[in-house]
């Protein structure tokens, strides 16, 4: 496997350039964290990016960053708590699904475009990318958005490259919107409650006007063992449903007042808060219970996400068929199946229950043999599969950025 490193961006429009003469496909890596999600690439050749790791500007004052794609996530995010400013969309970290060393880089968490239990309220991680610089698959360097939070200039292009999984082009550099961290954080928690009670208690706590920024429920499992994260909470077996509120302390205590008297139907809400509250969240937020190192390390999971409203069905369905474990998150929008091994993965069960809601399913992790066998990423309508083909063809008309990821039958 040749691996090249590159130093800035004429080096990548080298690369690819190279690349394209040769009519050799490249791998793009950061720090490699997310290799083990989706289709082995074909290709032996590397483009490592790590080393464009700097930190171009930052403006606390105008929240706006701007960092080279191999900027390290866990330095980045270090970089702006110290300022006390978050990425409002709550980046999802899959070290521990994945059993990786390290968090990954910027240009990751843009290109798989994993966004935590806030999307509900701020949004995915393309709402928050102004702007980008890249090289498409011509070998040629483009530019897209700005660095100011308005910009109405041209195509949106960043709401194509967020969630690519670097198929569309190589990223350099991008701008991020940055928001304020909350001053107070309030968790209620309503215990012992079935999934369609929870759905029904997510949905009348979502649709108050308290401004609910988390709604999850952890099912009555014996599979997990205790989570990190979840404390107590998470070794007694017990089902759980979490609500969110922040903001600035008084707000946040008021309205979880409130809020705990429209919960009131479903049982008597406890309160969690700031550092216990952020740590359930973060938990929910990087799928700890199904953690690489814990007790259900070794079984494939899905990201299934449906309409909310479907969540509780689709989910308890999945678990009883195949004796699997879930998690919801979004209000139920978003599930996370930690299914028993099988070749399949219960694959065709997982599209079956996904597709009959309207919602699409992601293999997220699994065992190279499986990996190698199932649909990774969810299969699109024919009509939508050719216009994402036009789409991949108009960025990169020779395959040549991470060829075979997103499906078996390219290059293979």
């Amino acid at each position: 496997m040749d691996t090249l490193k590159v130093r800035d961006a004429k080096d990548v429009e080298e690369v690819v350039r190279a690349a394209i003469a040769n009519e050799q496909p490249i791998e793009i890596i950061g720090h490699g964290s997310k290799r083990g999600i989706g289709h082995a690439m074909a290709t032996n050749a590397v483009l490592d990016v790590s080393a464009l790791n700097a930190v171009t500007s930052y403006e606390p004052n105008e929240l706006i960053v701007t960092l080279q794609a191999g900027a390290p996530l866990d330095d980045v995010l270090s970089l702006i708590d110290a300022k006390n400013q978050q990425f409002a969309f709550e980046p999802v970290n899959t070290a521990p699904l994945l059993g990786t060393p390290v968090s990954g880089t910027i240009g990751g968490m843009i290109a798989a475009g994993l966004a935590g239990p806030r999307r509900i309220k701020a949004g995915g991680a393309r709402d928050h990318l102004l702007g980008a610089h890249a090289v498409s698959g011509f070998g040629d360097s483009f530019k897209t958005g700005g660095k100011v939070v308005k910009n109405v200039t041209g195509y949106d292009l960043c709401k194509l490259l967020a969630g690519s999984w670097g198929t569309l082009s190589v990223m350099t550099e991008v701008t991020l919107k940055v928001m304020p961290k909350p001053e107070a954080e309030r968790t209620l928690l309503l215990r012992g409650l079935d999934d369609a009670v929870a759905n029904k208690a997510m949905t009348a706590a979502l649709g108050s006007p308290f401004d609910v920024s988390g709604a999850a429920h952890l099912p009555k499992s014996m599979l997990r063992a205790k989570t990190e994260g979840l404390g107590d909470l998470g070794g007694e077996g017990e089902a759980l449903t979490m609500l969110r509120l922040e903001g600035i302390t008084a707000s946040a205590a008021h309205r979880a007042g409130s809020l705990r008297e429209l919960l009131a139907p479903f049982g008597t809400a406890t309160l969690v808060e700031d550092m216990a509250s952020a740590a359930l969240w973060a938990a929910i937020r990087d799928v700890l219970p199904f953690a690489a190192g814990g007790t259900l390390g070794a079984w494939p999971v899905w990201r299934i996400v449906c309409p909310p409203a479907s969540g509780a069905i689709l989910g308890a369905q999945l678990a009883r068929e195949t004796g699997g474990d879930v998690i919801y998150d979004w209000g139920g929008g978003l599930i996370w199946a930690a299914l028993p091994p099988k070749p399949d993965a219960h694959a065709p069960a997982v599209r079956a229950h996904a597709n009959a809601v309207g919602g699409h399913a992601t293999l997220i992790r699994a065992a190279e043999d499986v990996r190698r066998e199932v649909d990774i990423f969810h299969p699109q309508a024919p009509g939508l599969a050719a216009l994402s083909e036009r789409v991949r063809a108009s960025f990169d008309p020779k395959t040549i950025l991470n060829r075979g990821r997103l499906r078996r039958s390219v290059g293979a």
